[in-house]
């Protein structure tokens, strides 16, 4: 198994989260073809680590593989939005109780942080600041449950909400969202599994809300 300390999975993770906010800002619109070369040199990383992050998405469903016509970015699901986010709400709960119990100090401290700074994003609407610290709150969270089979189920379901949220972003309120995900990691923090549930319910309630606006 490759330590998380191997430059080499370092590499290869940053060119998925490289990729991962390209799907999410729609930089990688829905339907486009993929071309690895342009996708190398916009992150500036080798080809090995983005042909790697590359079937990482390939296997959550954000690219799809079509025969004898390559890779394309997968399409937003606007009419089972929904029922994604329910199907989230189930795992979101299970990550944020488990971390609740299992994150270290350091990953309680991240959390905060990360948390702060999508606050301090979302008044001043700084989007791109927004996104990033919410991008890492995520990789805090999963790191910290340490459960690693939720944690592969929900990463496409995250993506997806990111890049649905994103898309119809004008409607939605990023200064309520930022709350929430404040509200999740100060539970987490605490160490109240409890309330890190509850207040997991309540950020998927925002993200239903939200699709809910944007599909009636």
């Amino acid at each position: 198994m490759t330590e998380p300390s191997d430059p080499k999975r370092r590499v290869a993770d940053q060119a998925y989260d490289a990729l991962e906010t390209m799907i999410a800002t729609l930089q990688l619109k829905p339907g486009a073809p993929i071309v690895e070369s342009e996708l190398i040199e916009r992150t500036g990383l080798g080809r090995t680590p983005t042909r790697e992050a590359l079937m990482r998405l390939v296997s959550n469903g954000l690219i799809v593989q079509l025969p004898r016509r390559g890779l394309r970015v997968g399409d937003l699901m606007l009419a089972e939005h929904l029922d994604l986010i329910e199907a989230r709400r189930v795992l979101e709960r299970l990550i944020a109780a488990t971390s609740a119990r299992r994150a270290t100090p350091d990953q309680r401290e991240a959390l905060l942080a990360q948390a702060r700074s999508m606050v301090a994003a979302g008044e001043r609407e700084d989007l791109a600041g927004y996104m990033e610290a919410d991008q890492a709150l995520d990789r805090v969270n999963h790191a910290a449950c340490r459960s690693p089979f939720a944690v592969a189920a929900i990463a496409p379901m995250v993506i997806q909400c990111r890049r649905f949220w994103y898309a119809y972003r004008h409607q939605g309120d990023i200064r309520q969202g930022a709350q929430r995900h404040l509200q999740l990691a100060e539970a987490i923090a605490a160490g109240d599994g409890e309330r890190a549930a509850a207040a997991s319910d309540a950020l998927m309630d925002y993200l239903r809300q939200f699709a809910q606006a944007v599909i009636e």
